[in-house]
């Protein structure tokens, strides 16, 4: 059964339902005047004094469903029924956090694609070229994945040439067992005496044992790459050699 209340302060009368008076103990706001009043107190007789009702849209407040969304945003008081409709505000602040939350997905995406470039990069050769553009104007580059977890030294040597006194020949083969072709890594070499102590250590980057065409193509994934360098060991008089290989940062 539908009631009816008359503003205090401008006399407007509003269309009421029980259950919207007795939300917060009949305590209403007018949507015309923003006055506070009884609800309850000022109910008035349809008919009476003919009247002027003003229509359903200013009853937008009384929704139940708004009214802990109004009560968190604004306190207590703006949780009172209020004859005036909350469509506008509720939409704005939902645009906003649809706004938020796609910069936010943004961001997310962009920050993956410059850590994972590499790894783009070579399972789609097509974005090769975006990914480029896109790091001249960051100032970073595009390399080839490096996965050391995934680089293994199958096998290696190291002998004394024959030829030339005090110059020691390594070979050594790598494999790259990751699905994507891989940077050629770093090598650290350190000889050692008969006690296992290190006599001289030697860090070779792959200009300093692959040509630098091949560098640029990489470990083919599967694939290995066979390498032999030749080294002065006349300062050290060693016995065994430890070698492992791993990506500068």
């Amino acid at each position: 059964m539908n009631l009816i209340t008359r503003c205090p302060a401008c006399g407007t009368a509003f269309r009421v339902q029980r259950d919207q008076l007795a939300a917060h103990f009949g305590t209403v706001r007018c949507g015309k005047c923003g006055s506070v009043f009884n609800g309850v107190a000022a109910l008035v007789e349809e008919g009476a004094d003919k009247l002027s009702i003003d229509p359903s849209p200013q009853l937008g407040l009384f929704d139940p469903s708004r009214r802990p969304a109004q009560a968190a945003r604004l306190g207590d008081d703006a949780a009172l029924p209020d004859f005036m409709a909350a469509d506008e505000p509720a939409r704005s602040w939902t645009w906003l956090w649809v706004v938020a939350a796609i910069a936010a997905a943004a961001a997310l995406g962009a920050q993956v694609v410059y850590r994972y470039r590499a790894e783009i990069a070579a399972s789609a050769p097509e974005a090769r070229a975006p990914l480029d553009d896109a790091c001249r104007w960051l100032g970073c580059t595009v390399q080839l994945p490096r996965r050391a977890d995934l680089m293994t030294i199958e096998s290696s040597d190291l002998q004394a040439d024959p030829r030339r006194d005090g110059l020691i020949v390594l070979h050594a083969v790598i494999r790259n067992r990751a699905r994507l072709a891989q940077e050629y890594p770093a090598l650290e070499l350190t000889l050692t005496d008969e006690g296992g102590r290190p006599l001289l250590r030697r860090v070779l980057l792959p200009a300093d044992y692959i040509e630098a065409a091949r560098s640029r193509q990489g470990i083919a994934a599967g694939g290995e790459a066979a390498l032999r360098v030749y080294l002065d060991s006349s300062r050290a008089r060693a016995t065994s050699y430890r070698l492992y290989l791993f990506y500068p940062t």
